[in-house]
This record gives C-alpha cells, structure tokens and sequence, in this order.
C-alpha cells in the first residue's frame, strides 16, 4: 500500500473516477461532503487542504481528505461546516491509523462527524450521535404517507398553514434549484440573522465559508451540485434552503427564513416542496444532520444513521502537547452534552445573549 499527499487541485480525472465509483459502490459513502467536488471547492478556499491518495498495485483503493495546521496537528476538511467526514474507499479496504496519519505528516488528526463504518478511527471515537434521514426513493406521495403515520399532527399542522399562507399572503411556490446569486444573498442574511439570534457563532462571518458556498453554488452536474431551494407566497421569497446533492442523495446544510412570516412555519413548507422536487429527479434520501432535540427533525425522520467525533493521536510529544491543551474543555462539553438540563440551560443562556446582542445591549 502506497500512499501518497496532493492538493484537491492535483487530483487527475482517473482518480476523480475512481472516487466517485467508491462513493456509488457503498451507500454510506455516497454523502455530498464526501464527494471529490466538496474537496475541490474547499482546496480553492482554503491553503491547508490535502488528499492522501491510497493506492495499492492496482489504483486508489482510498482518499482522506484532510487539512493540515502547524504542530503536525491536522483536521477533518472544512471541519467547521462538514457535517460527514471520513475515508473514502473501495469495500473492504484494510486501513490503519496510525500509518494513515504518518503519511499525511500529522500526530493528531481531529474529526466531528464521522460516517459509520470506519473501523480504523473507531477507537478513538469520543462522542457517537445519530444523524436524522429522510428517505423518499419510493417517490414523494410513498414518503407523505410515512410521515402521515409516524407524525400526523405535524404533517397535518404544516398542510394547513400552507395552504393559510396561501390565502393570506398569495400563492404558495417553490423551485429547487435557484440560480440567481442575489437569492442566495438573501438566505445568507437570513441566516446569519438566525445565528445570531441563537447567540451562535456565524457561518457566514468567515471570508472563505461565503466563497465556499457561491463555488459550490455554481456547480450543477449530474454526480454533483450545490441547489438553492426556495419557497415563495405571492411571489415573495419567504424561507430557503442551501445544500448539496450528488445523484442519489441530499444533505441539509443551511435552511433559513424570513422572520416575518414565522407563524406560517416557511421553512417546514420548503422542506417538504424540496423533497417533492428532489424526488422527482431521483433522489432518495436528505440528511437532515444531527437533531439536538430538534422538533422537526424528529418528526420528519425515517431512520436515523450514526456519526461520531473524536481524535485520532499517534505516539509523539505534539500529541501530549495538544491532549494537555485540549482535554479538559472536551470533557466539560461532553458533561454537558450528556446533561439534558445543563445542555438545555447552555442553550437557554446562548440564545438569551442573541437576544441581548441583537438589541444592541452588549458589545
């Protein structure tokens, strides 16, 4: 096994090849964070990006996207607002750890949501949660039904203020792959303005994640694309969705709307217009990410799949060194994770300084 590090940039066409017949070989791999363009994309925004190319006699049998920081400390590729990560490889490929990071020239290598069946980063796992699916490869009116049965008030409560947001405000449309970049301006406002209202740090306050988003938004493909979603009442634009897709799969990434149509719950009406029109171009599947308690991720779910963070260290002093840094602030969020009452109250205090911050009251 030979494994060799390049930039996004230096990949050929026959490894771009061979990548995505690993992904269309393994279900749990075809995810679009997965996809040699998201790792593109992410090599034109960001310096530190890299691919360890893992080849035996013959060809890739694997690819590891990674970023590289100083200290021989690495981490997952645009670990910030990658919600699956994860080596890319042919079924059954044998991989280690330890060799993988050796050749990559890291000590620590850090991810935060990890697709299942990666044996060989398995016990370094720090944290496994579930990640929430909706499944529609049986066609939209198969997946209403579902969801009919397993959240009837839900999908009954959504149904109605469709149809009053169509009465109140003018007809109700959606169209799932908006090209004007004017509109994706207006979802990034919106969610940034969600963010801050939640206290939560914004996305869309760093440079390069903005860059990232208009790149990918300009990809359309048949195995790739980045689709804006959005919903419309009387021809205003009122909630919206950014994500990604490759053929047969969808993962949410930034839902937003207009706060002033709130009580017609938009963005519920958008998700299940986007899953209509997704399904009718083939696509199966929408990863919704984690819930957290999220009501309206439970109530769409299908099924639910795990993903996992945690710390990939090698024997060395660069790994002490960042274990020593790096512990102990693990272990209180994993403490309060594993708290309903003290998750729920950090949640209750970071939304409260939105508030406060988006009253001007604090700096």
């Amino acid at each position: 096994m030979r494994i060799s590090v390049v930039r996004p940039a230096e990949l050929g066409p026959a490894e771009i090849a061979a990548w995505r017949g690993m992904q269309r070989s393994s279900a749990h791999l075809d995810n679009p964070f997965l996809s040699p363009d998201f790792t593109i994309a992410m090599g034109e925004v960001a310096p530190d990006a890299r691919v360890a190319v893992i080849e035996e006699s013959d060809g890739p049998v694997g690819f590891f996207p990674f970023e590289r920081h100083g200290g021989g400390v690495g981490a997952a590729l645009g670990g910030w607002v990658s919600l699956s990560q994860g080596v890319v490889h042919r079924p059954g490929a044998d991989l280690d750890a330890d060799a993988l990071l050796k050749a990559c020239g890291l000590s620590v290598w850090e991810f935060g949501c990890m697709v299942d069946r990666q044996p060989w980063f398995q016990p370094f796992e720090t944290l496994r949660q579930e990640a929430v699916v909706l499944d529609f490869g049986g066609g939209y009116s198969a997946f209403l039904d579902g969801l009919r049965e397993r959240s009837p008030k839900f999908l009954k409560t959504t149904l109605y203020k469709e149809r009053k947001l169509g009465r109140d405000v003018g007809e109700v449309t959606a169209e799932f792959a908006v090209r004007d970049p004017e509109q994706l301006r207006l979802l990034r406002g919106w969610k940034s303005a969600q963010y801050r209202r939640m206290g939560r740090p914004d996305r869309f306050g760093r440079a390069w994640v903005v860059e990232l988003v208009e790149r990918l938004h300009a990809v359309e493909s048949d195995d790739f694309a980045g689709p804006l979603s959005m919903l419309y009442a009387g021809g205003r634009p009122v909630a919206g969705h950014f994500g990604l897709r490759t053929g047969t799969s969808m993962i949410g990434w930034f839902p937003a709307y207009d706060p002033e149509y709130a009580r017609y719950s938009p963005g519920l009406i958008q998700h299940l217009r986007m899953v209509e029109a997704a399904a009718k171009l083939g696509v199966g599947s929408l990863d919704l990410g984690i819930s957290n308690g999220s009501e309206y991720k439970d109530a769409l779910c299908s099924r639910t799949v795990p993903v996992t963070e945690g710390i990939v260290r090698r024997r060395s002093a660069g790994a002490a060194a960042h274990w020593l840094r790096t512990e102990p602030i693990r272990r209180v969020r994993r403490f309060i994770l594993d708290s309903p009452v003290l998750y729920g109250a950090a949640d209750r205090a970071m939304k409260r300084y939105g508030r406060l911050r988006t009253r001007g009251k604090t700096p």
